[in-house]
């Protein structure tokens, strides 16, 4: 098992730092490209969600927690930022808080999609935490043999 915590102010020139950081992380597990291409989107979402909603009037910092245990890597990415007042509603796909920004709402929809497992913790004004998780096809097929 590995471990790895990454703290970066909420701006979004660091999405790219932290999508990569997690995918070299992530190396050892031997995820297919494809099973990358997923980590790594999912970790883009959930940061700049953090950057654009979490801190949308202020500055803050994004925290990236990471743990590799065999074939499976567990993500939490918080921030303390606005929180999510009606998470369910946040969930719900399109739906956005800055549709004049161009937002898709889909955020949300797409860790879902692409992650093993996935959950939303927030509290108004106190921050949003994402917890997900992704289990490699490639780790477990060598673990189990």
């Amino acid at each position: 098992m590995n471990e790895m915590i990454l703290k970066f102010p909420a701006c979004s020139e660091n999405e790219v730092f932290a999508r990569n950081a997690v995918a070299a992380f992530a190396l050892p597990a031997e995820p297919t490209l494809s099973e990358l291409s997923d980590v790594k989107t999912a970790v883009s979402e959930a940061v700049t969600n953090s950057i654009v909603h979490g801190y949308r009037d202020r500055t803050g910092w994004v925290t990236v927690f990471c743990r590799l245990d065999g074939a499976s890597l567990y993500i939490e990415i918080s921030d303390e930022g606005r929180g999510i007042p009606d998470i369910s509603k946040a969930l719900e796909p399109f739906f956005t808080t800055l549709p004049s920004e161009e937002r898709s709402g889909m955020g949300f929809t797409i860790m879902q999609t692409f992650m093993s497992e996935f959950e939303v913790e927030s509290k108004e004004n106190e921050g949003t935490k994402v917890k997900m998780s992704k289990r490699f096809s490639a780790g477990q097929a060598r673990n189990a043999g």
